[in-house]
Order: C-alpha cells, then structure tokens, then sequence
C-alpha cells in the first residue's frame, strides 16, 4: 500500500482549469502540498497552473507511482486500463456514477472489478474523496483548497471513511474549529478493491497514527475485520450505519429476528476489543481521547477526581460518572490537607471540588496547580476531569504547567470548556495542542473518560479459528443432517444439542396414551404435551403446547385435542413440566458478515418484545461467554430476583461455547434456537429448540 501513500510522482486524469470542477481542486491541493511531480492529463489544456497538461496518460515521460482520476464514469475503465498499459501500480478512483446509482453504474463497476481481478492493478474507490495526509501534507482529494487557509493541522488520529462528502466534513469541522488534527484520513467509497482491513492494517504499522476511526456501512469480511481489530495494539473506534436488516423480516427463528438488529454488529465488535460509536463526531471525540491515553495502567478502575469552578456543574459531572459506571474518587486525608492550604476556612473539601472559593481567594492559576498536583499525587485517584471558563473571572491562565504535572504523573486528563467564543475557540486549540483532550459538552467528557477505561479492561486477543474434529457424535448426526430438507423437529434437535453437552429437559415422543402414563409414572406429573407438525417451529402460537397437565383424565382429553389441530403423520411430545424463575434464549446464527454466531437474552414470549438480547462471534472461548452473560441489561433478574437462587453463570458459559461448536461442526446449520432456557434452581435447561438448515440452491 505504499506508494498510494508515499508516491513520487502523481498524474491526475481529468484536470481542468474549470475552478468549480473537482478536478481543478485536486490539481491545486498536490500543489499546495505534494513534493514530488504532478502530471495532469487532459486533452483541452497545453498546462493548468503552470504545469504542463498532457493529453494522454501515454505521453507522460517519467514513471507515475499513482493516477487520481476524475472523469465521468463512462470513460473510466478505459482509462484504467491504459493505467495498466502504462505500468502505474494504483488509481485512486474520485469519480461518482457506479453502483451506487443504479444498474448501469453497477455494470460499470463490475467492469473495474474485472479489470483489477485479471491484471493486478490496485483501484481505491470508486466514488469516494482518495486520500488526506496531514502530517505529510499529502492531499489527494477534491475536498475544497480553502482547507488549506486554516492550515491542514497535523494529528494522530486516522480516519477511514466509506462516505466521501462525510470524510471532507470530518476534515473542514474539526479542523476549522480548533477540535482537532488528523494524521491520515481515507475515503474508500464503494471499495470496490482497497477496503478497510487492509487500510486498517496498514495504520496500525503507521507510526503517525494512535488511534484509528471508522465510519463503515458494510464489512464484507466481517471476521477479518475482528481479527485485525482484535490484534490491533492501537485503539479502535467504529461507527457502523446501516444496522438494520429488512432481511430479518423472512428470518425462521427468534434468534435470526434478533440479529436483524444491530446486535450482530454490535456484540462483534464488543469481543474483539473495539470502540463502538453511535454518531460522527462522538466517533472523532472518543479517538482523540484514546489516542492521547491508549495505554493506561492496567490497575485504574475508573476513580474520578472532578476539579470544577461550579459546584452545579460538579454535581452534573458525578451524576454522568456514576451512569457510565465510573466512581467519584475518595480523596486521602494527605489530599484534603493539601487543598486546605488554598481553600478558605470555612469551606469544607469534597470530590467533586468546587475551586471557586480558593479562586477567588488566591487566583486561578495558583488554585488549579495546587489543586492539581494534590488529587494527581493521590494514588485513590486514576484520572482527573477539570472544568474551564474562557472570557473572565480569574480562570484565563497558563495551563503549560498543569500539563506538565500530567506528562509525570501519567494519569489521563480531560477537560470541559466553557465560555466566550473566541476566546473559548483559542483555549480549545492551546489545551489540545498541551495533549489534553478537552470537550465542550460534560457528558461527551464522560463518554470519552469511560472509553479509555472500558478500553483497559479488554480480554484479547479473540481467536477466529476453530477445527471441528470429527468425532463420533458428528458422524452419528451427519446423515440427519443430509436426509432433512429444511428444518429438524424438537426432539431431534435436542437430542444433538443433548450430545454437545448442553442440558436438555427429560422427554419422549407418544403415539398413544399409554405411553405418556408410562412416563408418568416414572417422571411424575406436571408433564408438557405439544404438538410436532412437520416444518411448524413456533407451536405456542398455533395452541400446540399444552402445560401443567397433572392427571390421566386430561392426558387423555390434550392428546385428543392435539391430534385435532395437526395432520395425520404428526407426533406429540411429552415432556416433564420444568419451572424457574427465569426464561431465557439461546441461539446461533450465520451472519452474512461475521459468519456463525452466538446469542443470549431474556426468552420466552418476550424474547423479541423486550430485546434484550447480545450476540458474540464463534467459537467462543469462556471469556467470550462471561462477557456475553454481562451483557445482558436484565443483570437484576440474573442475580436472583424475589429470593430466586442466581444463575449459575459457569453453566450457562458452557452452553453457549458447546451452541457455538455444535453449528462450526456442521456447515449445514443456518439457526439454532433454544426457547425457553429455563433457569430452575440456577442451572439452565433447554425445554424447547429447533434446528434451521441452510437452504441449498
């Protein structure tokens, strides 16, 4: 990937002295930047600001490392292939007009595609704004020259961006308004070639580069991706879009409703250590965090010491501490003594501490250093968040030593920035350029406080790779699996689940009342009926389940009624009657990106009503399935609710590694839904499941 980022020499093809066009803004960025040689290319102009203009890409003298082009899209594969003819190894592919706009431009791309597959050049884009280099000063976009009136400000924060209007904003916002710099931001656009992973993995060898963002709206390579993110040293945030997936709509079984949602997503991208972000800017904002605290000490749990100069804006703080699952640290005596020295004697000294009454008694310098250095030197404190005024009252003072004071301490600082405009802009752009993170807003403060720490407590790195052995129990089952058009019944699909060790509730399947006395009187009363018709999964809504039957009499009378309600060829299946006090549901599921897939969450009727279920990709080490159980937003209901004995978490991890293995050992499986899991005296046992094949063409 070197040379897209480090080329020597540079033609665009589509330059144009037309000031409105993109190719005109591209041609006077690698002007204004770029240190090698620059060929533009087009058949109208002998030169365009004072730079010779070639018709062809042919008539260029000199080798060319990369071509930028920005033509319409009709003329772009032929194009690329005198690209090819001419030895030039990349193209960064600017124009729009493919498949994101219809049928023929889906064709156009598929051509490129084509193209690149049979002669090996590499192509970035199509559709997207290339490649920004602040740190080299390399700008390979069309993003609007007046960028550079503000100054293209370095940083250490990399973007990779799938939107190109979005990857211009990011720029032309944060870097305009003082937020921040960047090291390297690169739109991909439809990536048609170059995509993330390999972009991903080429910053995390970039020594410019701390911390990495994403805005994606597709991962192809789902797995890929988490292995690169699982063993990146370097922290990594995601903004995904398009969670959603109509697809859901057709899904068999609860666990695939389920995965419809962005849960799949969400629960892949928690295991393999990443970020996640929800909008843009909170995207750029936690990575600036993470790239100036990427590697705190593996012992802070989050003790938050809040300096402020209000005392309702430390209330807030602490409120938006404790959400987060932070803690407002407890600060030493040695501490409280220290801010005595500067506080005023009536004033009491608590955390959040409230500076204005030592502010106002010895100034604001001397009151935040002192205050500083005590909760910095308190070992009860792993990170400090200070609030600043800008425009008056006695707060507009040299931060340089306070920064100082944190380079030797090594605990992370964040700041809140208040205040007039202008001057609030220019404090914002000095308290970045000392290494502080600072935000206008106390909740995005905490969010990005909390990410740092969340990022400290990772378990990696997540192991993609499991070869299922070919045991006994996998070749008993195969022909099942080979003679079983669409789905498994109940019964068979327990009794698979049963030989990979997960728990299932005692049962047999009845033809006549006889036998279901027979089980009775071995297993005792309540007993279960339900009804299996061929190809039926969700029997409850169709009344084929049949609970607390207690006496021969309505043995009898439900057998009776079922056989009503279902073909002649159908089976009933009895069951002994489990009562707990929890439902849960278990699943496992093939991603189209992330691949097999394990679920858990609150089952039961209200398994796609509460939705409060999370997903991690298999194979799923005992880590992975802890994690996953802590997950779970009902954590109350776990831990025994109304006297209810807790749920034994060790067993469940055991079923949800096992359901994971069971669907790696065979490919046929497309679902697997356990519904209920029902926790009775703590140990979970699966009383209803089915298994969904994967349709073949």
């Amino acid at each position: 990937m070197d040379f897209f980022f480090s080329p020597k020499a540079i033609a665009l093809i589509g330059a144009t002295t037309n000031t409105t066009k993109g190719g005109f803004s591209i041609l006077k960025n690698l002007m204004m930047g770029f240190t090698g040689k620059i060929y533009p290319i087009n058949p109208r102009y002998p030169e365009i600001l004072g730079l010779r203009c070639y018709p062809k890409i042919y008539d260029v003298p000199d080798p060319v490392d990369i071509a930028i082009v920005f033509v319409p899209a009709a003329l772009v594969p032929d194009v690329i292939m005198d690209c090819v003819r001419c030895g030039i190894k990349g193209v960064m592919i600017e124009s729009g007009g493919f498949s994101e706009t219809g049928e023929d431009g889906k064709k156009l791309q598929e051509i490129l595609q084509r193209i690149c597959r049979e002669t090996g050049i590499r192509l970035w884009g199509p559709n997207c704004m290339g490649l920004v280099d602040a740190v080299n000063r390399n700008v390979f976009s069309f993003v609007a020259p007046s960028i550079w009136e503000y100054g293209i400000t370095p940083g250490n924060v990399s973007l990779i961006v799938q939107s190109g209007m979005l990857s211009a904003g990011f720029l032309i916002d944060a870097m305009t308004h003082g937020t921040m710099g960047f090291s390297k931001v690169c739109s991909i656009g439809n990536k048609i070639d170059v995509e993330e992973c390999e972009l991903l993995e080429y910053l995390i060898s970039d020594n410019n580069t701390k911390a990495i963002g994403l805005y994606l709206e597709s991962i192809p390579e789902g797995r890929r991706f988490l292995e690169t993110c699982s063993r990146s040293p370097k922290p990594v945030v995601v903004l995904k879009g398009g969670k959603s997936q109509k697809g859901a709509e057709a899904a068999m079984s609860h666990t695939a409703s389920l995965a419809g949602n962005s849960a799949v997503i969400c629960g892949a991208l928690s295991q393999a250590g990443v970020v996640e972000a929800t909008d843009f800017k909170q995207m750029i904002d936690m990575c600036r965090a993470l790239a100036a605290f990427p590697d705190i000490k593996s012992d802070c749990s989050g003790r938050i010491a809040v300096l402020t100069f209000s005392g309702g804006a430390g209330i807030v703080s602490a409120d938006f501490i404790e959400r987060h699952g932070l803690e407002i640290a407890k600060l030493s005596e040695n501490t409280i003594q220290k801010l005595k020295t500067v506080f005023p004697e009536w004033m009491p000294v608590s955390n959040p501490i409230d500076l204005w009454p030592a502010v106002e008694k010895n100034g604001g310098r001397i009151t935040y250093q002192a205050a500083f250095d005590a909760v910095c030197s308190d070992p009860g404190v792993d990170a400090i968040f200070i609030h600043l005024f800008a425009g008056g009252f006695a707060l507009n003072f040299d931060l340089s030593p306070i920064a100082d004071s944190m380079k030797s301490s090594k605990k992370p600082v964040f700041m809140w920035l208040l205040g007039e405009r202008e001057l609030a802009r220019k404090a914002q752009i000095i308290i970045q350029e000392l290494g502080i993170p600072v935000y206008r807003e106390i909740q995005r403060a905490v969010e990005c406080i909390d990410v740092v720490f969340k990022r400290n407590k990772r378990d990696l790195p997540w192991n993609p790779f499991f070869h299922p052995a070919v045991t006994e129990t996998v070749k008993k089952w195969n022909k099942t699996f080979t003679e079983s058009p669409d789905c498994l019944d109940e019964h068979v699909s327990k009794q698979i689940l049963s030989d990979f060790g997960i728990p299932v509730v005692t049962e047999i399947v009845a033809d006549t009342s006889s036998q279901v006395k027979e089980f009775t009187a071995n297993h005792g009363f309540p007993i279960v009926m339900k009804g299996m018709a061929k190809g039926v999964i969700h029997k409850s809504e169709l009344g084929l389940v049949r609970k607390g039957i207690d006496s021969n009499d309505r043995i009898e009378k439900v057998l009776t009624q079922l056989n009503d309600l279902m073909p002649t060829d159908s089976k009933i299946l009895v069951q002994k009657q489990i009562d707990g006090s929890i439902e849960l549901i278990a699943g496992f599921v093939r991603d189209p990106h992330f691949g097999p897939c394990v679920m858990i969450g609150l089952g039961g009727i209200f398994a796609e009503a509460m939705e409060d279920a999370v997903f991690a990709v298999a194979p799923l080490s005992r880590k992975d399935a802890l994690h996953l159980i802590e997950r779970i937003k009902a954590q109350k209901v776990l831990n025994g609710f109304r006297k209810s004995l807790p749920l034994d978490r060790e067993k469940l991890a055991d079923i949800l590694i096992n359901l994971g293995q069971t669907g790696l050992c065979f490919p046929q499986i497309q679902e697997i839904d356990i519904n209920p899991l029902i926790v009775s005296d703590g140990k979970p046992i699966a009383v209803d499941a089915s298994i969904i094949l994967r349709k073949t063409p």
